[in-house]
């Protein structure tokens, strides 16, 4: 018992008084990795390293114990890092090349080098620089507490500022609703043929052919009334976000009949009644708008 708690002992000296060795292994070789690899990370390894070091020394072999616990707190480290990098050994080979490619101009420019410079030292083009450039970028792996700053030099991690794709501001929802709400009224206030078309065509899948035949008109027919009421819907829809009250009274057949569709679209429905429409896809009717001989 007391024999099992001296060793004890020595182990937990060797690693208190050790310390100081596994900064110095990190630094040593954390200069051979890029920038992202965390140093902290690296330290844990090789503080695992060094206590795998304490229990496995044997002094009778003659070794320094500095010299042994330095190989392990080494290895330690290097099995930390391919364990936790998914890139193949070719990217990272390319980015080696790559940063001691920077590195050396750099010496020899006395600044950076720009990417015609570093494309004609590796004797490639600017765009398949580029393309490796790109090809080692897409290797980097970043942790969502990775520190990053902001144009205010606030410290924040990855989490912080990125932002999520499928999250809607209030705002946009309400805008969202109320324009989706004015193609619904629009689409009602269409004359029928032209209804039929934008209902048929866009929302049941059905072909101009299909309408054609339906309708008993030409498919060019088809494609202009679908143009027509396409327009229709544009026009009337913008109206309702311009300031009309700067408008002129509007002169000629069809800009009369455009001011009369945009302004029946606004008397269509209130502001509220726009917003609580949850729904945003429209009712396509089970049986067509209307029989053949009304249309």
């Amino acid at each position: 018992m007391r024999k099992n708690q001296k060793n004890n002992d020595i182990i937990n000296r060797r690693i208190e008084d050790n310390l100081p060795l596994v900064k110095h292994v990190v630094f040593q070789v954390a200069v051979h990795f890029p920038r992202h690899v965390d140093r902290e990370e690296l330290a844990r390894a090789g503080a695992l390293g060094l206590v795998e070091a304490a229990r496995r020394y044997d002094d009778s072999r003659g070794v320094p114990f500095q010299r042994f616990a330095a190989q392990r707190i080494r290895g330690a480290i290097l099995d930390s890092v391919r364990a936790a990098d998914w890139a193949p050994r070719s990217v990272r080979l390319l980015a080696r090349r790559l940063e001691a490619t920077e590195q050396q101009l750099a010496s020899e420019l006395g600044r950076v080098p720009n990417l015609s410079e570093m494309a004609e030292h590796l004797s490639v083009s600017v765009d398949e620089l580029c393309q490796l450039q790109d090809r080692l970028f897409r290797s980097v792996v970043l942790a969502l507490d990775h520190e990053t700053t902001d144009d205010t030099d606030e410290e924040l991690t990855l989490v912080d500022v990125l932002s999520d794709r499928s999250a809607v501001e209030p705002s946009e929802e309400l805008e969202a609703r109320e324009l989706h709400s004015y193609l619904r009224d629009a689409v009602e206030l269409l004359p029928e043929r032209q209804r039929f078309v934008i209902v048929g065509y866009f929302l049941e899948g059905k072909t101009s052919q299909d309408l054609a035949r339906f309708l008993g008109v030409t498919e060019s027919r088809i494609s202009q009334l679908r143009s027509e009421a396409l327009r229709a819907l544009k026009l009337g829809i913008e109206a309702q976000y311009e300031d009309s009250g700067a408008d002129e009274a509007p002169s000629g057949r069809v800009a009369k009949r455009e001011a009369a569709f945009a302004g029946a679209l606004t008397d269509a429905s209130s502001w509220r009644e726009r917003l609580d429409r949850w729904d945003t896809a429209y009712d396509v009717p089970s049986e067509p708008l209307l029989p053949i001989g009304q249309l």
